[in-house]
């Protein structure tokens, strides 16, 4: 799993995250009144479905990305593998100095 990878994961956790934490805070003052409450909770609603929207996105195109990367190892194995075997080779050696 590339770098890339790792943080779009993290990012969709974090924007599932928001979303989760705003719809709880929104139940849990759904009891308050006032001007200022209704403007926090349409702020709240709003940051919350964008959240998702977001979210839904970098899933989509996360998938897209593995399937394209499946895609040209199977049509590309070997070099697939010489590749994955240098990178190892050259993370071994950075990681083994010291």
């Amino acid at each position: 799993m590339s770098e890339a990878d790792v943080n779009t994961e993290r990012l969709v956790q974090d924007l599932k995250t928001v979303a989760r934490d705003a719809e709880e805070l929104m139940k849990a003052t759904a009891d308050m009144a006032g001007e200022k409450a209704a403007e926090v909770k349409s702020r709240l609603t709003s940051i919350a479905e964008n959240a998702k929207t977001a979210c839904q996105r970098l899933e989509e195109q996360a998938s897209v990305h593995v399937e394209n990367a499946d895609k040209v190892i199977r049509s590309h194995p070997y070099e697939s593998v010489g590749i994955a075997f240098g990178v190892g080779v050259l993370l071994g050696v950075l990681l083994g100095r010291k």
